[in-house]
């Protein structure tokens, strides 16, 4: 598990003000995805295999819903299922089990100790374009 900070996510309730918002404040590049209720966030230059500076993280944006009330940080791990599991031994629960990202992955979410939803991201190496 590499327990790297890789995304971010922001709830809103209006998408088209919350995407005008942060283009027009930061000048982010957004991307909606209207079969998955989803804008994908370019927060800084960044090439086929995500940021090509070090310094920033991209993220996304999602419906305020449901256990998503509050911007949300996305860990990667090497393994959901294992990770959940570690994570519910450590006190914290499973908000959501694994889900596909496209082709990029599977995500799944939990409740920390403190209340807080995080995310969890688990890379599909056969997903990635082959070199």
């Amino acid at each position: 598990m590499s327990g790297r900070v890789v995304h971010f996510e922001i709830t809103h309730d209006d998408a088209d003000r919350a995407r005008a918002f942060y283009a027009r404040a930061f000048g982010w590049q957004l991307m909606p995805l209207p079969e998955m209720g989803y804008t994908m966030v370019t927060s800084g230059p960044t090439g086929e295999e995500g940021p090509s500076e070090a310094g920033f993280i991209n993220g996304g944006m999602m419906p305020r819903e449901g256990a998503f009330t509050a911007t949300n940080i996305v860990i990667d791990v090497e393994n959901l299922e294992d990770a959940l599991k570690t994570v519910n031994e450590a006190g914290g629960s499973t908000v959501s089990e694994r889900q596909p990202v496209g082709d990029m992955g599977f995500v799944a979410y939990f409740r920390d100790t403190e209340g807080n939803v995080v995310g969890l991201f688990q890379a599909d190496a056969d997903a990635r374009p082959k070199s």
